[in-house]
C-alpha cells in the first residue's frame, strides 16, 4: 500500500494562513512557519483590545463627563450620586456627548443632581 502523503490539504491550510498574514513584513508573510506565529499572535492582540478598547472609552467618558461637572462646581462622583438618587438612567456614553455637545442640558443635569445630594 503506497504511503499516504498530506498533499493539497497542507498546501491549503498554509495558504489560509499566509492570506490571514498578508502585508506583514520580512518572513512573517513569506515562511508559513513565521506566518502561523504572527497569525496567533494578532489573533490573541486582536481578542484583547477588543476589550480593552471599551474600557479606554469607558474612562474617557468619565475623563469628559467630570470635567464638565466640575466646571458646574460639583465633582464626578457626587455628580453621579444625585443622579442616581433622582432615578436618571442615562449611561456614562451619552453624558460625555451631552457633555460635549451641549453645555446647556449638561448643566440641567448637574441641577437635577444637586437637588438630590
Amino acid at each position: 500500500m503506497p504511503r499516504a502523503r498530506t498533499g493539497f490539504v497542507r498546501r491549503r491550510k498554509h495558504n489560509k494562513v499566509r492570506k490571514m498574514v498578508k502585508g506583514q513584513w520580512g518572513t512573517r508573510g513569506r515562511l508559513f512557519r513565521r506566518s502561523n506565529e504572527a497569525m496567533l499572535k494578532s489573533l490573541f492582540y486582536a481578542y484583547r483590545d477588543r476589550r480593552q478598547r471599551r474600557r479606554q472609552f469607558r474612562r474617557l467618558w468619565i475623563t469628559r463627563i467630570n470635567a464638565a461637572s466640575r466646571l458646574n462646581g460639583l465633582s464626578y462622583s457626587r455628580f453621579m450620586y444625585g443622579l442616581k438618587q433622582a432615578g436618571v438612567e442615562l449611561d456614562r456614553k451619552m453624558m460625555a456627548d451631552i457633555a460635549v455637545r451641549d453645555a446647556g442640558a449638561f448643566t440641567k443635569l448637574v441641577e437635577v443632581s444637586k437637588a438630590n445630594q
